[in-house]
């Protein structure tokens, strides 16, 4: 059966300003993804339930709560943005969705795999419906930027909740276009130079020896983590394998791995590929570790955007598939032109020390970049460069107003780098000044206990810029072994002859 989604409270009196219970400009920033959620879920077949706070005038709610959503006003209308999707609306009174509505009858109807559920506020009328949910022993799952409060403690404490004690999944709706690339093997892979010496003297070998039998050969990995470089293997073993004879399962690109699993299974003439293990094992190795350090960052952040910035620390020539990596793994964007191109989407960054520097000024690098770069591009302004940071932040949030979209802290170690408590002060006058509409992108130093203490302490981020944690991932080391020789089960010693069952490969070849 197909999924269904709830989408909770997003109505006018939680998601526009100037009623009694607004949940501020962070909660209006998951309005796009929760449409980018239902386009992709409606496209699928899923159902959609608007579930909208809907209050009678002396509701005993009111004891705790101003009056808010009252039944008949344009505060319990589902916002214009998502009107337009198809979908039920289920009035409700408390803070489950399933208490006291139509709501459970219409889901023992629908018998739906799993609930996806996404909205406002995160720890109050969410929490208390996914705990409903799993409560009746539904499978469900939270895209955590689909969801968020007016409270950034409780909303990440809720999250914890909700995938710790109640068993929800929480997921990452990846708000970026992203797409898998198109790879073309290099002329040094494709002509052995890459190789181990040894396989390119096997090959020559049994060349001589006009031995070249239907092989199979196993990869497995080393460590769990998240499995990447597929694509790129693929493109390489589509140029090399005979049409007619071969055989290529694999996991997919981004999937999770175990320690030990079989990722990949390539049946085929030997010749064909044997000499090929080193480039595999290797395009395996530093994709799947990048794809890896970027989803623990990715997850430590509990859908704060994770942007790569990792290019500076590697060989430029490996840059591009770096970023690539690392949005396989849950990024949202990466700094390197060739990452971007690589997936499809433009490059984020904007504003270096070296520019303020040479210009004097951070207001006048910033003017300048609005000046001549395209509209498209988002202003976000390096404000730690001559002057404190909340000042800075004030000074360019004037120059600018509306055009301003973000300001990144970068303070560097010898002056204590980006804490929760600079986060919040420089959030605190952005505030005040009237500037809601800015946000803070914090890097310089960014992984994953970083991550975790500013989500802790309920430090408004809306961003995080992580270089060397990525870029600098341990390898994930793969293994290449023959199982079969012409049909005929094989292994080395310690281990065990044939094909190793996994039902989780995939055919793509």
């Amino acid at each position: 059966m197909a999924d269904v989604v709830l989408v909770i409270d997003m109505v006018r009196g939680f998601l526009e300003e100037g009623y009694p219970l607004y949940c501020g400009e962070r909660a209006r920033r998951i309005i796009p993804n929760v449409q980018r959620l239902l386009e992709r879920e409606l496209a699928q077949g899923s159902k959609v339930f608007f579930l909208c706070d809907h209050h009678a005038p002396d509701d005993p709610e009111f004891n705790m709560f101003p009056p808010h959503c009252i039944e008949g006003t344009a505060e319990t209308e589902v916002i214009p943005e998502l009107a337009q999707y198809e979908g039920k609306i289920i009035p409700k009174r408390r803070f489950s969705a399933f208490f006291d509505t139509p709501l459970e009858g219409k889901l023992s109807q629908l018998k739906p795999e799993k609930l996806i559920i996404c909205g406002v506020c995160t720890e109050i009328c969410v929490l208390h419906t996914v705990s409903d949910a799993r409560n009746r022993d539904y499978e469900v799952e939270v895209p955590v930027d689909c969801v968020a409060s007016f409270n950034e403690k409780a909303h990440h404490f809720a999250l914890g909740h909700m995938e710790h004690t109640l068993g929800a999944k929480l997921t990452s709706l990846g708000v970026s276009q992203a797409k898998l690339a198109k790879f073309e093997p290099s002329e040094a892979i494709l002509s052995g130079e890459t190789a181990d010496i040894y396989l390119t003297r096997t090959i020559d070998i049994l060349r001589h020896e006009a031995l070249n039998p239907v092989a199979t050969m196993e990869i497995f990995s080393g460590r769990a983590g998240v499995f990447c470089g597929i694509e790129e293997v693929k493109a390489l073993l589509s140029r090399v394998l005979p049409e007619a004879h071969r055989q290529v399962w694999a996991l997919t690109e981004g999937e999770t791995m175990e320690e030990k699993e079989v990722v990949l299974r390539i049946t085929a003439p030997y010749q064909s590929y044997g000499l090929y293990e080193t480039a595999i094992d290797g395009i395996l190795s530093h994709c799947s570790g990048w794809a890896t350090a970027a989803r623990e960052c990715v997850e430590a952040a509990q859908g704060i955007p994770i942007i790569s910035f990792g290019a500076r620390h590697v060989y430029p020539s490996v840059a591009g598939i770096m970023d690539y990596s690392a949005i396989i793994g849950g990024c949202a964007g990466c700094s390197s032109v060739a990452g971007a191109k690589l997936v499809g989407i433009e490059p984020s960054g904007t504003i270096p020390h070296s520019l303020i520097l040479i210009m004097g000024n951070t207001i006048k690098a910033t003017l300048a970049f609005d000046r001549y770069m395209p509209a498209g591009i988002s202003r976000v302004s390096l404000v730690d460069t001559f002057k404190d940071e909340a000042e800075e932040s004030l000074l360019v949030a004037q120059a600018l107003g509306e055009r301003l979209s973000s300001v990144r802290l970068d303070t560097p170690a010898e002056r204590g780098r980006v804490t929760p408590d600079l986060v919040k002060e420089v959030r605190a006058r952005l505030d005040l000044a009237g500037f809601k509409h800015v946000g803070i992108f914090v890097s310089g130093g960014i992984n994953v206990e970083r991550i975790k203490q500013f989500v802790q302490e309920g430090a408004p981020v809306d961003g995080f810029g992580v270089g060397s944690y990525i870029s600098g991932a341990k390898p994930i080391d793969f293994t290449a072994d023959l199982h079969e020789v012409e049909g005929k089960p094989i292994a080395k010693r310690g281990r065990i002859p044939g094909i190793t069952p996994n039902p989780r490969l995939k055919r793509i070849l």
